[in-house]
């Protein structure tokens, strides 16, 4: 019986136990879709990689995310988690930056000080603006919960969210997704995930609260999203959020599922140019063998 190595690690976690859980698998060249699937199924992550091969291609690693449901081209804490393996059992720590070859083309990912692990995201694209009432109702909070002085609009850094901008932490702690009004949304008009945002924080240190719930089977809230937050970072450059264009800031995630998350972000927007890099710590936590049928 053949078998082949795999990791779990925690990604955007101030120590172990802490942000968003992920599996990783190496050289899983030879497994097909069909098979990456089922594995991603087993293992029930929100998601889990598929590093090919030990070899570069184009300079990078040739990387496959899948969620239990289905593959994505992109995705925050899997990039960051997948870097970490591929630099510390790949490259034997000795790079401070490498490049995965995603569905969304090629993401570098920098190490930097404080063990933190940096990845630059793509250009964010603008798209659908929603209303109060339809968003109001998916999350099941009043329409004076929603800050009207920001739109509700879908972005996309490589995997899109609804950015939904909220008043105050309360408004944030009452978000229930209504599954039934999603599931109708999602099937009468396109996929994203829902990212609900506030300036209020459980942590003073930091700046913003950020809950993320994901549009796959279960509509699951997730406790770390560093593709998420970098759309969010495009939004708040956008409208000018801050009233500036170069920032700065961290995020908490996780508080209400008692997975507590920390991302950085930097984010800059200098004549229609975005730059977005968005950070965090990974964790170890577990090497094995899988066996392959």
């Amino acid at each position: 019986m053949k078998s082949i190595s795999f990791y779990i690690v925690d990604v955007f976690g101030e120590e172990r136990y802490q942000g968003n859980q992920l599996a990783v698998f190496r050289n899983a060249g030879e497994l097909s879709k069909i098979e990456m699937q089922r594995i991603a199924k087993e293992t029930n992550f929100a998601e889990t990689t598929f590093i090919l091969s030990n070899s570069k291609t184009d300079n990078g690693y040739d990387v496959k995310i899948f969620t239990p449901d289905f593959e994505v081209p992109f995705a925050g804490h899997p990039t960051l988690g997948t870097a970490f393996i591929i630099h510390r059992e790949i490259e034997n720590g000795l790079p401070e930056k490498i490049r995965l070859n995603l569905g969304v083309g090629q993401i570098p990912v920098s190490f930097g000080q404080n063990s933190d692990i940096w990845m630059r995201q793509n250009p964010p694209k603008f798209s659908h603006i929603i209303d109060l009432k339809t968003i109001s109702e998916i999350l099941e909070i009043e329409k004076e919960d929603i800050d009207a002085s920001f739109p509700i609009q879908e972005v996309s850094t490589g995997l899109p969210s609804i950015i939904v901008p909220l008043n105050s932490l309360l408004s944030v702690r009452k978000c229930h997704i209504n599954h039934d009004k999603y599931k109708k949304f999602l099937d009468e008009n396109f996929s994203a995930n829902i990212l609900v945002f506030c300036k209020e924080t459980y942590n003073y240190e930091n700046t913003l609260n950020v809950r993320v719930f994901c549009e796959d089977s279960g509509f699951v809230e997730d406790a770390a999203t560093g593709s998420a937050n970098g759309n969010l970072a495009g939004y708040l450059l956008e409208y000018n959020y801050f009233n500036d264009d170069q920032l700065q800031y961290s995020v908490e995630q996780g508080y209400e599922i008692n997975r507590k998350s920390l991302l950085k972000v930097k984010a800059s927007k200098i004549k229609n140019h975005f730059e977005i890099t968005v950070g965090g710590k990974v964790f170890l936590i577990a090497k094995g063998e899988w066996f392959i049928a």
